[in-house]
């Protein structure tokens, strides 16, 4: 009776097994698996016929724990069902290719709990760094990893002090810009459409489109807020009943979205209410998603370098390991993509 008849789980084939089908040592098979220009093309046809013969497959976790770290980056993202996250998520994956590496994927839903709870596995699995848009950037969390060990990127946020290496978008300047192109296309009524409160990158942008109103000569009170609880397109649809409902003498004639699928969602409120874009309400997003481009009414958004953003981070990361390596936090400029929701 065979193995796979009676049941049992059939055995996997081991470095000796293939030493021994191939005929050579022990020693040959390692170097093929890890420094194959040190064989003979002859003598690693061979073992390479083996392996696919027996179907070996190299153990990397036993690979992994002798060496005491493994060969995966983690990225905790913020927010899973934005676009832009996995947009970012991309370019560290083009760098985690290029070191032979992987890239794991977790999201913490803006909740801190769950991502306290991704870090410590992380860890607990030894992977050779961590990326992360943090709830907090500032968590001691992040900062305790880092001393026990592990490196820790912080990305699309700017912590506080400069414990950690980090990349980040000027979002300040995105809000500025974005409100300066509303104010010259005639606007002076303006909605901030966010969850400001609790977000510090959409802190930021609000600030920035404050800066704007001051540098025309407008007060803050031409700000109009309308906070949500999150930054989905369901916020915005809320948000464009909420703009509707105002009595026309003080409903604004603009709205700037915290991001994207806020103004994708606001879009959608303004179709069902035979609102005209931009004639009734010209909108603003703020990522520059494939989405907005492609939008019924192509989106004017703030652009931020997305893939570009991941790669530095995870760049930042791998360089960790480099002797004298000094913490660095970088900075992008947005930059203003204009199509016809504000364009009258």
């Amino acid at each position: 009776m065979t193995v796979q008849e009676s049941g049992a789980e059939p055995k996997t084939a081991g470095m000796k097994d293939v030493a021994a089908a191939a005929g050579v040592s022990l020693g040959t098979v390692s170097n093929v698996l890890n420094r194959p220009d040190r064989v003979s093309p002859a003598t690693r046809a061979k073992v390479e016929t083996a392996m696919a013969e027996l179907r070996f497959v190299r153990n990397e976790s036993a690979r992994q724990l002798r060496a005491g770290r493994s060969r995966v980056l983690a990225y905790v993202m913020l927010d899973g069902s934005n676009p832009f996250f996995t947009d970012v998520a991309a370019g560290m994956e083009d760098a985690a290719d290029a070191g032979d590496l992987s890239l794991f994927l977790c999201n913490s839903a803006h909740q801190p709990s769950r991502e306290a709870a991704y870090l410590g596995r992380l860890e607990q699995q030894r992977v050779q760094g961590i990326l992360i848009t943090p709830v907090d950037p500032d968590a001691p969390l992040l900062h305790e990893i880092a001393l026990r060990g592990t490196p820790v990127v912080v990305v699309d946020r700017t912590p506080g002090g400069t414990t950690h290496c980090s990349v980040a978008v000027d979002d300040v300047y995105g809000g500025e810009i974005a409100v300066r192109h509303l104010i010259e296309q005639g606007h002076d009524r303006i909605a901030f459409i966010g969850n400001h409160t609790t977000v510090g990158q959409v802190r930021d942008r609000r600030l920035g489109a404050l800066r704007a109103l001051h540098a025309a000569g407008l007060g803050p009170d031409h700000l109009v807020d309308l906070t949500t609880t999150a930054l989905t397109v369901a916020d915005g649809r809320g948000a464009g009943e909420r703009l509707a409902g105002l009595p026309a003498a003080v409903r604004p004639t603009a709205a700037f979205c915290a991001n994207d699928l806020v103004a994708l969602g606001l879009l959608q409120t303004c179709a069902n209410l035979r609102m005209r874009v931009p004639e009734d309400m010209a909108i603003v997003g703020y990522d520059d998603i494939e989405f907005a481009a492609a939008a019924a009414v192509p989106l004017t958004s703030v652009r931020q370098p997305r893939r570009r953003l991941g790669r530095t981070a995870a760049e930042l990361l791998l360089a960790e390991a480099e002797p004298g390596h000094e913490h660095r936090q970088v900075v992008f400029t947005p930059e203003l993509v204009v199509r016809a929701s504000t364009l009258r």
